[in-house]
């Protein structure tokens, strides 16, 4: 099963970025390309049955898996960044991480009016920066079709943030 698999690969950090946090590292995953494989797979047969116009994955870890994912819907991908990073009109929303506070972008053509937009990222904890990219994607038009994730945190209670926009979540290996 891809969980075990994905739980036996990454490896904890303990202290990163600041003392207390326990960091899951996904980059031994990139190591291997048949698991990679694997996980895009498994990620797409998760959604099955949901509409998803595009995939918007967000910097820089869900660029990762977010892209692969895209290509094998066959929709296409939005890259949703830190603040400075695009090089064309943007529209921002800021928020509160568990170590700080940041500002994420998309470009302001990112997305149609009514699209549904499945959100990708390597990882939920509290729900912090998947809350601003659902935000993001409202303020364009289009809607939250829905989540996913390598890794959800689930005792971080993140899923409970995420509710308001979509209650489709789905992620591989649950802590």
């Amino acid at each position: 099963m891809v969980a075990n698999k994905i739980k036996q690969i990454i490896r904890d950090v303990p202290d990163f970025p600041k003392p207390g946090i326990v960091f899951k590292d996904i980059t031994p995953l990139l190591k291997n390309p048949a698991l990679c494989n694997e996980i895009v797979v498994a990620l797409a047969q998760q959604l099955r049955g949901l509409k998803i116009d595009v995939v918007a994955g967000i910097e820089s870890r869900g660029f990762l898996f977010g892209l692969a994912l895209a290509q094998k819907l066959n929709v296409p991908f939005v890259p949703i960044r830190k603040a400075g990073k695009l090089p064309y009109k943007t529209v921002q929303q800021s928020y509160n991480l568990e170590y700080g506070s940041a500002i994420l972008e998309v470009h302001e053509d990112a997305f149609e009016a009514g699209q549904q937009v499945l959100i990708h990222d390597d990882l939920l904890a509290t729900g912090g920066t998947v809350v601003a990219a659902s935000a993001l994607v409202q303020k364009l038009g289009a809607e939250v079709a829905g989540y996913s994730f390598l890794i959800n945190l689930d005792f971080l209670n993140g899923k409970e943030r995420l509710k308001t926009y979509s209650r489709q979540l789905f992620s591989l290996a649950d802590y």
